[in-house]
């Protein structure tokens, strides 16, 4: 096996030649362009050796800002190909933050995507004493600005001979331990960490994957999850590896609509994904006749039927065979369509799921292969094996990766694919690395089975001012079932009791609100009418009769505005950022405990 992800892109395209790598679009039109393995050595090339010619090599910073696109990944492996260390940022990236990476790495070059981003490059240039070069990828954006250029102009400097001995030289010099990226964490606390990886840290991964899935050179998957997160990003790396096709998509928001044409075999995906598409089906399903919900409801339980046998690798009933063969017919299939009709398997990450989604997609003969991974432990520490597996866990400990549980009941990770440390920041890589081991700040445990459960985050369990500990994970996983409720943060950490902020889900309550004589069904003045806060009462008060007294939420207050990434709500991975939405709704919250 290659011992650097250069070498290993060289001696796949050897291999694969005149075959697909990527498949991309460019502009509005909707028709997918093929760009074959040679082809894609070529294009690397060209920007190794242009970043050569502007003076950038071993070691150099080399930003990209973008959405997802082939020039992501192309500008990936040509910095990778000098030596260099790649640093992303997330699509929607703030002008401080990009600052922020830009002064913590003295980063001098970076590619963006659009003009959106451009504009944040340029204020970054203004407002910082590193950043020189910017190279847009957007052909159609002006780049009139002497320190900008166009993505065919920067390529184009890639055609001189001259520096095809320094890109050889560098590629053969290229090392396993050479420093591939720097990956700044999201933070949901406190201020970013650039995470360090090295290429032992992706060839590693490519070794423990092998021997758990089977991906290969007929497999197809769509790149919707942002490339700024390691988790598309080893996938990407990954799916080079197994010589298979990856399409990239630049606007998330059209998955659904692209999933038909694309038609993957596998894909990355996470939780809020099925979320979203179980309550669609949902929706959908109550508009139908009586017998055909029956239908509906009857295959599903088959589904949950035959998912006992399979999750334990049990041979199905005969009886249950055919009963799975009609339900297939009748159900599964219009299901496993809205995924394009190909998929084999969708690993999920990045979140807590519900249980309850598992077991649905599951039965329907959608394989979501759940795990549990972090930037630092460059993505998967476990997942599910194709044959034996449960519905409770994050999957079974990845091959050659060592875990266990400290004794406050924290999960430790050691290994090839654990990362070097936070860069620059020595006191935070002291913190999480003892021995080897990552401290990875999640509570969970191992089954007796082998199991990995992650609980919660450490930092994210609450004390009541009662002295009670409490999960807000667990209450928030049990609401989110409720098809009134799109997202939910609980509250309670020194608190004398629990509380939460509700984003109700709007189109299902607005019917509701009709049935209830609500004439005014701004989402405004929803949240703010006391027939609506006493359903979702009601609601509330059903849900949690399982829990504890001291764990259910006494007090809620309902927003008219989600969560997002937009308003910094959510991390690029749809995680809540707790932290933030406290402060923001500093007032809203103290007022339910006045």
């Amino acid at each position: 096996m290659s011992q650097n992800l250069s070498q290993m892109v060289r001696e796949r395209a050897k291999v694969y030649a005149e075959r697909d790598v990527f498949w991309y679009k460019e502009g509005e039109k909707k028709i997918y362009k093929k760009l074959s393995w040679n082809n894609l050595i070529k294009t690397t090339d060209k920007v190794s050796k242009a970043l050569l010619s502007l003076g950038f090599g071993c070691e150099s910073k080399i930003g990209i800002f973008s959405n997802n696109c082939v020039e992501w990944t192309i500008s990936d492996l040509g910095a990778l190909s000098i030596r260099s260390v790649v640093v992303p940022f997330f699509g929607t990236a703030s002008k401080q933050q990009v600052k922020y990476i830009v002064a913590e790495t003295q980063m001098k070059f970076m590619f963006v995507g659009n003009k959106e981003q451009l504009e944040k490059a340029l204020w970054v240039i203004e407002n910082s004493k590193t950043l020189e070069k910017i190279v847009v990828f957007d052909n159609n954006v002006s780049t009139n600005d002497e320190r900008c250029m166009s993505w065919t102009e920067f390529c184009n400097l890639g055609n001189e001979q001259k520096y095809d001995a320094t890109l050889n030289k560098l590629l053969k010099e290229a090392k396993t331990d050479d420093l591939a990226t720097i990956i700044y964490t999201s933070g949901t606390t406190g201020e970013p960490k650039g995470v360090m990886l090295d290429h032992k840290n992706f060839i590693g991964s490519f070794k423990s994957h092998d021997l758990r899935l089977e991906v290969s050179e007929t497999d197809v998957s769509l790149c919707f999850l942002p490339l700024s997160h390691i988790f598309e990003r080893a996938w990407t790396f990954y799916l080079l590896h197994c010589g298979a096709v990856n399409c990239f998509l630049s606007n998330p928001r059209e998955v659904i609509d692209v999933l038909p044409i694309v038609k993957p075999t596998v894909m990355c995906t996470v939780p809020r994904f099925y979320e979203k598409t179980y309550d669609a089906i949902m929706t959908e399903k109550e508009k139908w006749p009586a017998l055909k919900q029956n239908i509906f409801n009857w295959s599903i339980k088959v589904g949950r039927n035959c998912t006992i046998y399979k999750k334990d690798a049990k041979r199905i009933p005969f009886g249950l065979q055919i009963k799975h063969f009609i339900a297939d017919k009748l159900v599964f299939k219009t299901i496993k369509n809205i995924f394009g009709g190909n998929i084999r398997f969708l690993p999920c990450a990045g979140a807590a799921i519900r249980p309850e989604l598992l077991r649905f997609f599951h039965a329907a003969d959608v394989f979501v292969n759940y795990g549990y991974g972090a930037t630092e432990t460059t993505a998967t520490v476990s997942c599910f094996k194709s044959d034996i597996y449960s519905l409770d866990a994050c999957g079974s400990i990845m091959p050659d990766v060592s875990v266990k549980i400290s004794d406050d009941g924290e999960i430790m990770i050691k290994g090839d694919t654990v990362f070097k440390g936070y860069y620059n920041k020595p006191e935070e890589t002291a913190k999480s690395l003892q021995d080897g081991w990552y401290k990875s700040g999640d509570e969970g445990f191992i089954t007796d089975d082998g199991y990995l459960v992650m609980t919660d985050r450490i930092k994210d369990l609450m004390k009541t001012s009662g002295g009670k500990y409490v999960s807000p994970q667990k209450i928030e996983l049990i609401l989110s079932e409720d098809p009134f409720i799109e997202q939910i943060i609980v509250i309670g950490d020194r608190k004398k009791f629990v509380s939460a902020l509700i984003v109700p889900e709007f189109e299902n309550l607005k019917i509701t609100a009709k049935n209830l004589a609500i004439t005014n069904l701004d989402s405004s003045s929803l949240v703010m009418n006391k027939k609506i806060i006493d359903f979702f009462k009601q609601r509330i008060d059903k849900l949690q009769e399982e829990l504890s007294p001291y764990e259910r939420i006494v007090k809620f207050t309902l927003l008219s505005e989600p969560f997002s990434i937009e308003n910094n709500a959510l991390t690029s991975t749809l995680k809540i950022k707790r932290k933030l939405i406290s402060e923001q709704y500093k007032n809203v919250i103290e007022k339910m405990y006045d």
